[in-house]
Parts: structure tokens; sequence; C-alpha cells
């Protein structure tokens, strides 16, 4: 398995899903974030009250804040995972290749047909796949704004560890 082709196809779900993944970032966004502060995370609030209150002794050590370290850090990686969705999202409604150029480059090519935005097309191991090509971010590659018909033929170059990871080659047609 090669590493660049799972990296490609890490990379390759919130580019296919530009439009979904940008409102779903976006709105979780500020939430993880808030996640990822101090006093964010569960009992800090009592705690507080706690020692204003004088109800803590002084020489009590503080419990849980090897979890709530854990916790604030988990939804800081989460923050940031998101972030970069929402960038690559972005990037793929715009018309930036993210990931089909490499797609294009190194996948291997087979005979596909439409119906409507669902692409079906059979691998090399003779597994039939029939994978999302929706409006937002279509998977062709090089010319983004070619239409093709539904029921029409057209080939299509997949990653051969990640079948999922696919383009429409907009440059060949079958023959």
């Amino acid at each position: 398995m090669n590493p660049m082709d799972t990296l490609i196809w890490l990379l390759n779900f919130p580019a296919a899903h530009g439009y979904a993944i940008v409102f779903i970032a976006g709105f979780s966004i500020l939430g993880l974030f808030a996640m990822s502060v101090r006093g964010a995370t569960p009992g800090a609030g009592l705690r507080a009250i706690r020692e204003r209150e004088g109800l803590l002794r002084s020489d009590a050590r503080p419990r849980g804040q090897l979890r709530s370290t854990v916790v604030r850090v988990v939804f800081r990686i989460l923050a940031f995972l998101m972030l970069g969705s929402l960038v690559i999202g972005i990037l793929s409604l715009t018309g930036v290749p993210v990931t089909r150029a490499y797609i294009h480059d190194n996948g291997r090519p087979t005979t596909a047909t439409l119906d409507g935005d669902w692409v079906t097309f059979t691998t090399a191991d003779g597994v039939e796949y029939t994978v999302e090509s929706n409006f937002f971010t279509p998977a062709v590659y090089p010319d983004r704004d070619v239409s093709f018909a539904s029921g029409e033929p057209v080939v299509v170059r997949y990653l051969p560890s990640h079948p999922q990871a696919f383009v429409i080659d907009s440059e060949q047609t079958p023959r």
C-alpha cells in the first residue's frame, strides 16, 4: 500500500464533498475551539467555585487534570482537522484540483457509466464501485466544466489501493 495514495484518499473526502464540508466545518470549528480552552472541561467551573468559597483545602491535589488536558488536546486536534477540511472544501468548490491531478496522473484507467451524480465502474480486481460525483464538486479532471450525459460511458482513473478516490478523465472518451 502506497502511503501517498492513502494520504490522497484521505484528502479526497473533503475535496469530493466540498459543499457539505464547508458547512459542517464552518459551524463546528468554533465549538471545537471553545471546547479546547482551559475552562471548558467538565468540572472546571465547579472547582473554581469551590476554590473561591474556600471549600477546597489549599494542600488538596487537583484531580482530573490529566483527563481535562487530554480532552482539551483531543478537541484542539479535531478543530485543526476541521479547519484543514474547511480549507480543502473551499479550494475544491472554487475549482482548485486539490487531489484530482494526483489521481489523474497515478490512477488506473477503466470504463465507467454515469447515472445522474453516480459513477459506476469495475476495478481490475473485478470489484464494482458506485460512487458519487456531485454537482458542486464534480470528480472531473483536467477540464472541470465538461458535462457528460447520463448513461454515457466515460473513462475513470482510480487509485488501485483506494478505488473510492477517482476522477473522470475529460481528455479521453471510450472507443
